[in-house]
C-alpha cells in the first residue's frame, strides 16, 4: 500500500477532501489517502510541494501561479473552488481607524511571502489607491500569529478568509473593517513533480473522486448542519457561505479564464508574464472550453 498525501487548509472549503481521506476510495488499488491541514496557508503547502513532502496540495489560486512563476514544478489537476474568496480586513478591536479611506501607510501582518494573505494585500492596495512602494509587510505565520500580534498592539492589517475568522470576530480579538474579494476562482488542486513519477494518473483520480463527493455534498438537506458542527462555525456563517461558494464539480478548464486571470494577475503585480498552458496544467482527462 502506497500513501498518497494531500494538505490542505482546515477551512470549510476542504470539507470534501476530508470525506475523501474517510472513504479511502482507492485503497483497492494499493493506495492509501493520507489528509493533512496546515493553518500557515498556500505559502507553507507550496514549500510542501517543492520539498516532495506531499503529493497534492490545495492552493490559492494567486499563489500556485506564482509558485510556478518562480520555477516551483508543481502542476495544476483541477480547479477546486470556483468562487472568488471573500478575505475579511482584520485589525486589532481597538484599532485608531474605523475606515479603510482613513489609512494612509499600511502595514500588513501576513501568514509568508508568496501567501494569498501577501498576494492579497497587493489587489487590495490598488483597490485602495495606496502606492505599492509604500506597503510593508510582517509574517505572522497564521490566524494564531495574528491574534498574538494584535493582542500585542501590532497596528498592521490582516487578510484572511472572512468566515473562518468570524468566531475571532464575534469575540472581539480582532475587528473586521472591511472585505476584498479574490478576481478569480480561489482553489486549486496541485501536485508535485515527483507526484506525476511515483503516482501515475492517481492525482487525476483523485481530483474526479473529490467531484463526485462534490456532488453527493452538494445534494445534503443539512449541509449547513454539518459544515457548522465540523469546523466550529455559526450557522448562519455557514448559510451565507454556502450562498456564495460554488465547488467545481468536473474537470473542465475554460482557456478564456485562464487567460482572464493571469492578466488580472500581470495586472495586480502578482506575475510578470502570461505562462503558457503546458506549462502549469496536467491536462490528462480535462475537457476544454474556449
Amino acid at each position: 500500500m502506497k500513501t498518497f498525501r494531500i494538505v490542505g487548509v482546515p477551512e470549510h472549503f476542504n470539507f470534501p477532501f476530508r470525506l475523501l481521506a474517510q472513504r479511502q476510495p482507492l485503497e483497492s488499488e494499493g493506495i492509501h489517502i493520507q489528509w493533512t491541514e496546515e493553518s500557515k496557508g498556500s505559502g507553507q503547502m507550496s514549500k510542501y510541494l517543492r520539498e516532495e513532502e506531499v503529493e497534492m496540495a490545495l492552493l490559492l489560486t494567486e499563489s500556485f501561479f506564482t509558485e510556478v512563476q518562480g520555477g516551483n514544478p508543481i502542476s495544476m489537476v483541477g480547479i477546486h473552488v470556483l468562487s472568488p474568496l471573500v478575505w475579511g480586513i482584520h485589525v486589532k478591536p481597538d484599532f485608531q481607524f474605523q475606515t479603510l479611506s482613513e489609512i494612509q501607510d499600511p502595514h500588513f501582518l501576513i501568514s509568508r511571502l508568496g501567501s494569498g494573505s501577501h498576494l492579497m494585500a497587493k489587489v487590495l492596495a490598488e483597490q485602495a489607491k495606496w502606492n505599492p512602494a509604500t506597503l510593508t509587510y510582517e509574517q505572522i505565520g497564521n490566524l494564531d500569529g495574528a491574534k498574538a500580534a494584535f493582542s500585542a498592539g501590532n497596528e498592521g492589517l490582516f487578510l484572511w478568509e472572512k468566515y473562518t475568522t468570524s468566531p475571532e470576530v464575534k469575540k472581539n480579538t480582532m475587528k473586521r473593517i472591511g472585505e476584498v474579494e479574490s478576481p478569480w476562482p480561489c482553489f486549486v488542486m496541485a501536485t508535485s513533480e515527483n507526484c506525476r513519477i511515483q503516482f501515475p494518473g492517481i492525482a487525476e483520480k483523485v481530483r474526479n473522486e473529490v467531484y463526485n463527493l462534490v456532488g453527493e455534498i452538494s445534494a445534503l438537506e443539512k449541509l449547513n448542519e454539518v459544515l457548522s458542527k465540523e469546523y466550529q462555525l455559526d450557522q448562519q456563517d455557514v448559510d451565507s457561505w454556502l450562498s456564495q461558494t460554488q465547488w467545481c464539480q468536473k474537470p473542465i478548464i475554460s482557456l478564456s479564464q485562464m487567460e482572464k486571470i493571469q492578466e488580472k494577475m500581470i495586472h495586480f503585480g502578482i506575475l510578470t508574464k502570461k505562462i503558457h498552458l503546458n506549462e502549469f496544467l496536467l491536462a490528462n482527462g480535462i475537457d476544454f472550453l474556449e
